[in-house]
């Protein structure tokens, strides 16, 4: 099978397009012919070596977190899925490879594809939509008539936070440029600032909570906008301990995370502000969950640009350069 993949960790290396071996599947796990696979992030920092410590691959390394195809083939102990069925899913971390053109997954990892969704708006979903839905109903758990602020609205993750936010009964305020205000809008965004030309601490106040994706400066600002008792989910970090004990990290690391997390926790206990970090993982059951929401029209995939399969690393550029409205999609099936 055609494959991206990397050899090394780089900032200006580009992927590498190679023929290698399609997956063998394990008794859990079932291939999936991949048709779309969307590009993150998590992606480009993976290439450049920004997680080495936290997660370290074994090199050459396939990347690609989110997928959405077709099943051709089954374990011998998947009980929930067959041969035909178009699912969409966020690789599990060390089980990776999505920038390649077929791809197994354990089942308990994926979930059938929206049925009102094309397979390029489908791959658009699992990585952004379960780290909204891990940060506001899993560690938030928003209730109606709360205060919700979203930093970055006009991003992946931004686009469909602020939708479940909304679908969960919240008041939700953004930051974004001003053409992207009437997007936010139309997505439920209660609240538009300026981030050019505003500065979202002189404008709210008395929040519930907050779902950080910037810098340590900005997430110092956002305790201030929360009242006693808010609780502020970063995407960014800095990690806490509690992540490294979750993650089992070595002794020295879970002691680096502590040093770099001190001073934020220390900050967030004084205000009693509730601090946490989220690496979001993957998770079938609560994909499944979105799938519900999104046939029920509450939440819409916002993508940016579609490319060709072959064009996988000028998707991955266009990402890496932060103007990205919503997100980047590659796709073999618009080809096919």
């Amino acid at each position: 099978m055609k494959a991206f993949r990397i050899n090394r960790y780089s900032k200006t290396d580009t992927l590498a397009l190679v023929e290698v071996p399609a997956p063998k599947i394990k008794e859990h796990e079932v291939l999936v012919e991949i048709y779309a696979a969307s590009i993150n992030q998590l992606d480009a920092k993976l290439k450049h070596g920004d997680f080495k410590l936290l997660l370290p691959y074994k090199m050459p390394l396939i990347l690609g977190h989110d997928v959405a195809g077709v099943i051709v083939q089954v374990g011998s102990k998947v009980k929930n899925f067959q041969v035909g069925d178009e699912i969409y899913a966020r690789l599990p971390d060390f089980s990776i490879g999505g920038f390649a053109e077929y791809v197994a997954i354990d089942e308990n990892d994926i979930a059938l594809k929206p049925t009102n969704m094309t397979m390029e708006e489908a791959a658009s979903i699992p990585l952004v939509g379960l780290t909204a839905w891990q940060a506001l109903v899993e560690i938030a758990q928003i209730k109606k008539g709360q205060k919700v602020f979203i930093q970055a609205g006009s991003g992946g993750v931004g686009t469909i936070a602020i939708q479940l936010a909304k679908y969960l009964g919240a008041k939700v305020a953004t930051t974004a440029s001003k053409n992207s205000f009437d997007q936010l809008s139309a997505l439920g965004a209660d609240l538009l600032i300026d981030y050019k030309t505003e500065k979202f601490e002189d404008i709210i106040s008395d929040y519930d909570v907050v779902l950080h994706s910037q810098d340590t400066k900005t997430l110092e600002k956002c305790f201030g906008i929360l009242k006693p008792g808010g609780k502020v989910i970063s995407i960014s970090g800095p990690p806490t301990v509690d992540f490294a004990q979750d993650l089992g990290l070595a002794w020295y690391m879970k002691l680096i995370i502590s040093l770099l997390s001190r001073g934020i926790e220390k900050k967030a206990n004084k205000l009693k502000i509730d601090y946490t970090f989220l690496f979001m993982r993957a998770n079938g059951q609560q994909l499944a969950e979105i799938t519900k929401l999104i046939e029920a029209n509450q939440l819409k995939a916002v993508i940016d640009q579609i490319f060709p399969f072959e064009k996988t690393n000028d998707a991955l550029t266009y990402v890496e350069s932060g103007r990205a409205k919503g997100k980047v999609v590659v796709t073999r099936s618009l080809k096919d």
